[in-house]
């Protein structure tokens, strides 16, 4: 793969140092002139001691004639220069006796204008005295920093920028006020690169943060995924610059842990909170509750519950969710259907959260039936479905091959007056990458960027996993790279999304090489870092280094954790290793995880491909006791298992099982009921499933071909072998080694020489296309096999 090769080393980018260097994208803000200078001014936002925060505004610092003002403006039904002149004027008489008061009034008409969320008219006003002959001056720091939150909170940021960078152009001071609402503006629309750039470009402009500056940009370093170090080196630069840590900054810490699972770090943060004289708040809890719900550790979660309800927190909703969580994120879904009952005993009513959170959790673990028992009590209860649940109904359909009913609940979204977010969208790519549909990928992409969605990092992880799924490892790296190129920073999702676009094609070493670049400060690997490398050692068939692996992973080396277990017996089934792949299993049953449907599956098909059939059923009862619900996967091992067997007709009652439940069979459940028929020489039967198999818009593949291709061989049938191979051509199926091999073969076995060589001479008649390094690596093959 030439793109691996060429992203790959050095895979990622490097940050830009926090406030020294430019960085590589140009925005708005970075088009600032460096002219504004540093002023103090009284802290802002949550962790200020305003008296009257929170309170509805008041209009005690207006004048009469101020108040006047207001007035006439707020009762106006149009208001243009000319409007303005006439009720703006007699505010400026000169000469005023107390341009303090007049300063102050227009700070009180542009305040209030924006809490009645007249933005167009308090920029107006601002606009009217920045212009008015004369009264520039009067517009204080403070009036420019409420006109850029008055925009920001309108949703205007880039108007907001715009006027900062005009002002400052004319010789307006900017003060940390001012930045700091725009930093804000900023992250509130998820622009989280322009807010560092903001917050870059202040420093070197001699402007020092406030304590509400840290705070919010160590939150926008949270939403960007930062590497730990990155965050905590923001922190120690805060400390230096004299400006100490509150409660608010050390909970925003623990969030930031959220994302990279860092729940040691998250223990330590409560630890330094406690060593710095602070008290644990209910938010406090509830972030760190956050973090072990995403690190799947739901033990600790319970101990931050007991611990929360002695300092005299009483658990809410959101207490609960996240608990709910780290149980389903662990696989204990009977634990977590518990705590619900638990939290309606308590008094807390279930919210949309709630029974999501469980939906989502059966419906990952093959558990329809009380998936959709889940959704029935959420609708029974009155609490109407929000976007995070049409997006997890889409996944389910989505995952089960269902596409028609996938796209039925895109469509009810709208009909219950919700809109699809950035999550429906990564969603549906996400569904066709996994169904290897790269068509509809590309599609989607398209409409999604269509209907406005601009791409951000989940949706770049989303692209690289889906085109890896569908085997283009090489577009999966080119989005990676555009992704770095639009100066999106990487996260932990991003690289377990790359490591498994290198896994699917077995680049083992490329991957040893970015987990190294992890572990030297970029990012801590965790269990899917790790997961992606076992599979990069099976696909490259390093099974030494594989087996290696797992022995840290038993042994404790690497932390023993469910999601690995789970690898272990994917990857140990694949490499078709039935002893390693049992250990595994039996080692999840033992700590007590469920395994999951795709864990089960990996069982059925290893028994299968083994030919161990009473452990196959075994397993298969498992899950019909346990509530799990075949997948298609499932099936299809079924299939093959009894296509290799006396049974081979059971292959073709599993086929007509899976149509009857109202699931699409794929490729590899025809192409198994073929082979069936095939290897027993029940050619009519193999060519009506072949016939089948076309009308359900499913195009034949090489295998489907092949098949039939090395039946006819092995029974001596050469014309129709050869006509086969004629009319795969003409649909437009390119013959590989093995279509030719099969008929070679047996001129070799049969010692058949001279209509081998006829064959080979005669190969370009039957396929135009046959390369002179396929016929000479033919001619090889019986140069070596006949006598």
């Amino acid at each position: 793969m030439e793109m691996v090769g060429k992203v790959c080393l050095p895979l990622l980018l490097p940050y830009p140092p926090p406030s020294t260097s430019r960085p590589s994208i140009a925005t708005v803000v970075n088009d600032f002139n460096s002219t504004s200078h540093s002023r103090t001014r009284l802290h802002i936002g949550k962790s200020s001691s305003d008296p009257n925060s929170g309170k509805p505004w008041c209009n005690h610092h207006l004048s009469s004639s101020g108040q006047h003002i207001l007035n006439a403006l707020l009762h106006s039904s149009t208001v243009d220069s000319i409007h303005l002149d006439h009720i703006l004027g007699p505010l400026f008489i000169q000469p005023h006796p107390h341009p303090t008061h007049l300063s102050r009034d227009i700070l009180a008409i542009i305040k209030a204008l924006g809490f009645r969320k007249k933005t167009e008219l308090a920029l107006s006003v601002f606009d009217w005295v920045r212009n008015h002959h004369g009264c520039s001056n009067l517009l204080t720091g403070s009036a420019i920093a409420v006109i850029v939150n008055i925009l920001g909170k309108a949703g205007r940021v880039s108007s907001a920028a715009s006027l900062l960078r005009t002002l400052e152009n004319d010789g307006f001071e900017i003060d940390v006020y001012a930045y700091t609402c725009l930093i804000t503006a900023y992250a509130s629309k998820g622009r989280y690169n322009d807010a560092v750039s903001v917050f870059n470009k202040m420093q070197r402009d001699g402007c020092t943060p406030t304590l509400i500056t840290y705070n919010s940009i160590l939150n926008v370093y949270g939403k960007m995924g930062m590497p730990w170090f990155r965050v905590t080196s923001l922190v120690e630069s805060m400390k230096t610059n004299g400006v100490a840590p509150d409660l608010y900054t050390y909970n925003t810490l623990i969030t930031c842990c959220r994302c990279g699972s860092l729940y040691k770090e998250a223990v330590n943060v409560l630890d330094m909170i406690k060593s710095a004289g602070f008290v644990p708040d209910r938010v406090t809890y509830n972030a760190l509750l956050d973090v072990f719900a995403k690190s799947r550790r739901p033990e600790e979660a319970l101990q931050v519950l007991k611990d929360m309800e002695s300092n005299g927190f009483s658990p809410t909703a959101v207490t609960y969710n996240s608990l709910i969580s780290a149980h389903v994120r662990g696989g204990l879904l009977e634990e977590a259907s518990r705590l619900k009952i638990q939290m309606v005993e308590k008094g807390i009513k279930p919210d949309v959260f709630t029974y999501t959170t469980l939906f989502s959790g059966f419906e990952k673990a093959g558990k329809d039936e009380f998936a959709f028992k889940v959704y029935e009590e959420m609708k029974a209860e009155g609490c109407k479905p929000n976007i995070c649940t049409f997006n997890a109904l889409i996944k389910m359909h989505g995952k089960r091959g269902k596409f028609v009913k996938m796209m039925n609940v895109f469509e009810d979204i709208k009909e219950c007056g919700c809109s699809p977010d950035i999550v429906t969208w990564n969603t549906l790519l996400a569904v066709f990458g996994q169904n290897e549909m790269d068509s509809e990928v590309a599609g989607v992409f398209k409409e999604m960027k269509r209907s406005g969605f601009v791409p951000e990092r989940d949706t770049f992880n989303t692209l690289i996993s889906a085109y890896s799924r569908c085997g283009s490892i090489d577009q999966a790296m080119s989005v990676y790279k555009s992704m770095l190129e639009a100066g999106v920073a990487p996260d932990l999702s991003t690289y377990n999304a790359v490591l498994a676009a290198l896994a699917r094609g077995g680049f083992w070493e490329q991957s040893e090489k970015i987990i190294a670049e992890m572990k030297d400060g970029w990012c801590k690997p965790n269990e899917l870092t790790y997961s992606s490398l076992l599979n990069a050692y099976a696909n490259g068939k390093e099974i030494e280094k594989m087996k290696a692996l797992g022995e840290e992973i038993y042994s404790g080396s690497i932390e023993t954790h469910p999601v690995l277990l789970k690898t272990l017996v994917l990857v140990s089934s694949k490499c078709d290793l039935l002893t390693e792949t049992e250990r595994a299993f039996f080692e999840l049953r033992r700590i007590g995880i469920s395994p999951g449907i795709t864990t089960l599956n990996a069982m059925i098909s290893i028994y299968g491909r083994k030919q161990v059939v009473s452990k196959a059923n075994e397993i298969l009862n498992f899950m019909y006791e346990n509530g799990f619900t075949p997948s298609l996967t499932t099936y299809n091992s079924l299939m093959y298992m009894y296509s290799r067997s006396e049974k081979f007709q059971k292959s073709e009652e599993i086929l007509r099982e899976v149509l009857k439940k109202g699931m699409k069979p794929d490729k590899i459940s025809y192409n198994t009921v073929i082979y069936a028929y095939c290897r027993n020489g029940r050619m009519k039967d193999a060519l009506r499933i072949f016939s089948e198999m076309k009308e359900s818009a499913l195009v034949p593949n090489v295998v489907t071909y092949n098949t039939f291709v090395a039946t006819y061989a092995a029974d001596s049938m050469f014309v129709e072998a050869v006509n086969v191979i004629r009319y795969m051509i003409k649909q437009g199926c390119k013959p590989d080694h093995y279509t030719y091999n099969s008929i070679v073969d047996w001129y070799c076995r049969h010692n058949r020489q001279d209509e081998a060589n006829s064959f080979v001479k005669n190969l370009g008649n039957i396929d135009p296309h046959v390369s002179k390094e396929e016929k000479s690596r033919l001619l090889e093959i019986m140069a070596r096999e006949l006598p």
